[in-house]
This record gives structure tokens, sequence and C-alpha cells, in this order.
């Protein structure tokens, strides 16, 4: 393995660790000690690469909230059409909670330490405004702000519940609250 400055992936390999870390024992069980061990780079890289744990949270999360965007961007960007936009919805909240508890663990992560720190409620309003910004490619921005907030909720819901509810639900939850929609292309 390259070390020090012919190590181009070794700021990545450090945020995609955090990110593990924090998937595996919380924000709190992460150290810039467990981050370098997994991560495999020494110590001194974590001071080197970021000034500061948060600055790493900060990134890591940045890094995550990206990908889940990306995965509204795709699905809703494919849609033409208001009756497959809220397919597109529909199949979000059945991915988002088809068990990867991966995703589910870092968005409570990120929410929990939003809710504690206003330095990432900045992060979060971000992420939430990009996901709104997709939907608006089919919604109106007040529905696309309820379907974000359908999206997050049915989707915790189904990943947690012993007995999740099954598609017709969410298509049923969808539809009530895009009935008076138009979407800005169907104008």
């Amino acid at each position: 393995m390259a070390t020090g400055h012919t190590d181009p992936d070794r700021r990545d390999r450090i945020i995609d660790a955090a990110l593990d870390l924090i998937a595996d024992q919380g924000v709190a069980g992460i150290s810039h000690r467990k981050v370098a061990a997994r991560a495999g780079v020494p110590l001194g890289s974590m001071t080197y690469h970021f000034e500061s744990m948060n600055a790493l949270l900060h990134e890591a999360f940045t890094r995550f909230s990206d990908t889940i965007v990306a995965v509204f961007e795709e699905r809703l960007g494919a849609a033409t059409g208001t009756a497959e936009a809220r397919e597109a919805v529909a199949d979000l909240v059945h991915h988002l909670s088809s068990g990867n508890q991966r995703e589910l663990v870092l968005t409570q992560e990120l929410y929990t330490l939003a809710a504690r720190e206003p330095s990432y409620r900045t992060l979060t309003r971000t992420w939430m405004g990009r996901s709104r910004r997709a939907l608006e490619r089919h919604f109106d921005p007040r529905t696309a702000r309820e379907l974000d907030a359908l999206i997050e909720g049915l989707s915790l819901h189904r990943a947690l519940d012993t007995d999740p509810h099954d598609r017709a639900l969410t298509v049923e939850a969808i539809t009530r609250i895009t009935a008076g929609n138009v979407a800005p292309g169907e104008r």
C-alpha cells in the first residue's frame, strides 16, 4: 500500500471507514484511532486530511447524503409524467426500506447528530432541498415537501416494522398526497 502523498485514495478510505464505523457503532463509538485502523492508514493521516473529527463527520455524512440524493435523482429523472413519478416515489420508499441496515443506521445517526448539533442541520437541510428539487421535476413545491416527508416516514416505518406495509398502502398514500398536483410539464 502506498504511503503519504503517493496514496491518492487515502482520504476516501478514511471517509469510507468512518461511515462503516458509524454504521457499526454509531457516531459515539468512533475515534481517530478506530477510523485509522479500519482504513488501514497511519493515525497521523487523520489530522493530515481532516482538521478534526467534526470535519471528518461532516465530509462523511455529506458523501452519504449525496448517495441517497443520487438514488432520488436517478429514479425520478427516469419518470415521464405524474403516473410514472408516483411509481418512482413508491419505488424509493420500498428501496430505502428494503433491509439496507447500513443506510438506515447512517440516516438515523445523521438525524440524531443534527438534532443535537446545529452545524449538521445545514447538511440535512441541503439534503432535503436536493431531494425536494428532484421531486419538483414532477410535483409542485408543496407536494414535493409532503412527499419528501412521506418517503422518510414510510421508509422508516417499513424498515423497522416486524410486519411492514405493502406497496398498495404506499401507492395509496402517494396518490392521496398528489391527487391535486399538476406536474410542471403537464400544465
